[in-house]
């Protein structure tokens, strides 16, 4: 039997290079696409990434991607087989999140995007350690290389993302939730509330990482990925 396709879609400002260790090692097994996110809500973006996507596959997303896979699990259940979601919150905006995301799209737009993703993501959200600094470097380049509009259109989506609490409720599927034990934007805890709250849900904590799990600790990961992955479709 072939191997089902794996659609990953990136984080926050990220792209293909948020999975660079992913997409190398688990290729050799399966197809797998990193689709971009684009549009200025997490419905558009799912509604792009299910246009593009084959008609069934394993969904792994990270951050605002791990929302737009919340979405299309609820735009589309019978064309995903199981799902990923790592340094995530299901949960909607809060007023002074809001607030502060205007002052950094603000910023974006008058040529301090880096300084605006540094407030987005700051040191003290990813784990302690020599491989901080490059993991930071990594993110303010592919930052960089979406840029300033596409800033303003992601933190928007973030601003207005729905609540997904209860479509998760109802999902019958194997879902995997991944979370850095260093990551302050989506803690650990929220994790395991999600694997409470979805019927088939496992928490698995990612040592030595935080926010920025598939690359802090690229190899972990992976095979994290990989063994669910492997597992069955069916419960029975």
């Amino acid at each position: 039997m072939t191997a089902e396709p794996l659609v990953l879609l990136p984080g926050f400002m990220c792209d293909a290079r948020m999975y660079w260790h992913q997409v190398a090692e688990l290729s050799a097994e399966r197809s797998v696409m990193v689709c971009p996110l684009r549009g200025e809500s997490v419905e558009a973006m799912a509604q792009a990434v299910l246009a593009d996507a084959p008609p069934r596959f394993a969904l792994a997303g990270h951050w605002l991607g791990a929302l737009v896979a919340m979405e299309m699990l609820k735009q589309a259940p019978e064309r995903i087989s199981r799902i990923a979601l790592m340094n995530v919150s299901p949960l909607t905006e809060t007023p002074t999140m809001a607030g502060l995301r205007e002052q950094r799209i603000l910023r974006a737009k008058i040529g301090r995007l880096d300084d605006a993703m540094l407030e987005e993501v700051p040191a003290e959200a990813l784990a302690a350690g020599e491989h901080r600094a490059t993991v930071q470097a990594i993110l303010l380049d592919m930052a960089g290389s979406l840029g300033a509009d596409r800033f303003a259109a992601q933190s928007r989506a973030l601003m207005r993302r729905p609540d997904q609490q209860r479509s998760l409720r109802t999902a019958r599927l194997r879902a995997l939730l991944l979370c850095g034990e260093a990551d302050t934007i989506c803690p650990p805890r929220r994790h395991q509330f999600l694997a409470e709250l979805i019927p088939h849900g496992v928490y698995k904590e990612i040592p030595q990482a935080g926010h920025l799990a598939p690359l802090e600790q690229p190899e972990v990961v992976t095979e994290a990925l990989r063994d669910w992955l492997n597992l069955p479709e069916s419960f029975k």
